[in-house]
C-alpha cells in the first residue's frame, strides 16, 4: 500500500469544476496530517491545458488517464478507469468531492474495489492513532463518526464547502504529468451519454454559484420574488430557495436548498426572510459570508449568519439594490 492521497479531479464543459478545488484542500489537508503524500487524477481525452492548470497545485502528480471511451462522461468508463488505476497505484485514500457525478459512480466503483466508501462527509479528525471521519445524519440534526474496517485504499467524499477553495495551496514549481492509459474495451462501457439532463430552462448548478440570493416564507407571495430577482441581478448572483417557496410551486426544485435540495458554499449568501430550519441550515451553513434579513430576530437564521438585519425585507432590499447598482456605476 502506497503513502498516497489520490484526489479526483471533476471537469465539465472544458473546465475544472468548483468542487473539484475543495477536494484539492481536503486531500491536501489529509495528506500533511497523516504524512502521506498527495497526488491528483484526472480522466477524459486531450487533457494536456487542464492537467496543466491542476499542476499548478501543490501536488506531487498529476495522473492524465486518457481513453476515447472517457471523452464523454459515463459511470461505466470512469469506475473502470480508475479501478485500474487505484488497483496499481493502491493509495491509501482516494478523495473526492461529493458532486452529482461522484454520487452516481463512486459507490460503482467501491463496489468494484470490494472497499467501503464514506460519503459526503464533513471533516475528519485523528485520535489515538485511529481516523474518524465526520458525516451529518437525520437530515443533519445529528455528526455521526465512521471509521473504515479492513484495508486500503479506503475513498471519501465531503460536502460542499467542507474545505474551502481558496485554501489550496499551490507549489513552488509545476508539479509532474503522468500520461496513462487504460484499454476500455466495448463490453466495459455499456452505456453511451445523451444530452445533459435538465429538469427545466431554468435548471442551474447552485453549488458552483459564487453568490446566492435565497427566499423563503417571508417573501409572502410568488409575485413578491422579483424582488428577488432583481436583487440578484444587480449582485450577479444566483436564485436559491428554502423548501416551502419550491413545494408551493413558487420556484422549481432545482433551486431549492437544503437536506433534501442542494448543498452549496457560495462566498456570500443572503437570506431574504427564511427562518433557517436546521434541514436549511443544512444546505447553506458552509457558505463563506451568510447575511439574513428577517423581522423575527429569534430566527435560527441569525444563529448561522455573518451578518444578521433584523427588519422588514420589503423595505430593506429596494434601497440596498439602488445603492448595489450605484456602486457598480450603473
Amino acid at each position: 500500500m502506497s503513502d498516497e492521497a489520490l484526489v479526483f479531479a471533476e471537469h465539465q464543459a472544458g473546465k475544472i469544476t468548483r468542487p473539484t478545488w475543495e477536494a484539492l484542500a481536503a486531500g491536501q489537508r489529509l495528506a500533511q496530517d497523516l504524512g502521506l503524500r498527495a497526488s491528483a487524477v484526472i480522466l477524459g481525452e486531450s487533457l494536456s491545458g487542464l492537467a496543466s492548470e491542476l499542476a499548478a497545485v501543490d501536488v506531487s502528480e498529476i495522473l492524465a488517464v486518457e481513453s476515447g471511451p472517457l471523452r464523454e462522461y459515463t459511470a461505466d468508463g470512469y469506475a473502470e478507469a480508475l479501478r485500474t488505476l487505484v488497483s496499481e497505484r493502491k493509495p491509501r485514500f482516494v478523495v473526492f468531492s461529493h458532486t452529482y457525478q461522484v454520487r452516481d459512480f463512486a459507490p460503482k466503483l467501491a463496489a468494484a474495489l470490494d472497499r467501503g466508501f464514506a460519503s459526503d462527509c464533513l471533516s475528519y479528525r485523528k485520535e489515538s492513532g485511529r481516523m474518524a471521519f465526520v458525516r451529518q445524519v437525520f437530515q443533519g440534526k445529528f455528526n455521526a463518526d465512521l471509521e473504515f474496517a479492513g484495508d486500503p485504499p479506503y475513498l471519501v467524499s465531503f460536502q460542499a464547502g467542507s474545505f474551502r477553495e481558496d485554501s489550496v495551496r499551490r507549489g513552488a514549481k509545476a508539479a509532474k504529468i503522468t500520461q496513462v492509459q487504460v484499454s476500455l474495451t466495448p463490453g466495459k462501457v455499456r452505456t453511451k451519454p445523451g444530452e445533459r439532463f435538465r429538469e427545466a430552462r431554468q435548471a442551474v448548478d447552485l453549488t458552483q454559484a459564487e453568490i446566492i440570493v435565497a427566499v423563503g416564507r417571508g417573501i409572502k407571495s410568488r409575485e413578491n420574488i422579483e424582488l428577488a430577482k432583481k436583487l440578484a441581478d444587480a449582485l450577479g448572483a444566483e436564485i436559491g430557495a428554502s423548501r416551502p417557496i419550491c413545494d408551493g410551486g413558487w420556484l422549481p426544485m432545482d433551486r431549492q436548498i437544503g437536506s433534501s435540495g442542494q448543498t452549496v458554499a457560495p462566498k456570500l449568501y443572503l437570506a431574504l426572510g427564511i427562518s433557517g430550519a436546521i434541514q436549511h441550515q443544512v444546505g447553506m451553513k458552509g457558505s463563506r459570508t451568510v447575511v439574513a434579513i428577517n423581522k423575527d430576530k429569534e430566527a435560527p437564521i441569525f444563529d448561522v449568519a455573518t451578518y444578521g438585519v433584523v427588519g422588514d425585507l420589503f423595505e430593506i432590499v429596494p434601497p440596498l439594490i439602488e445603492e448595489i447598482k450605484k456602486a457598480k456605476g450603473g
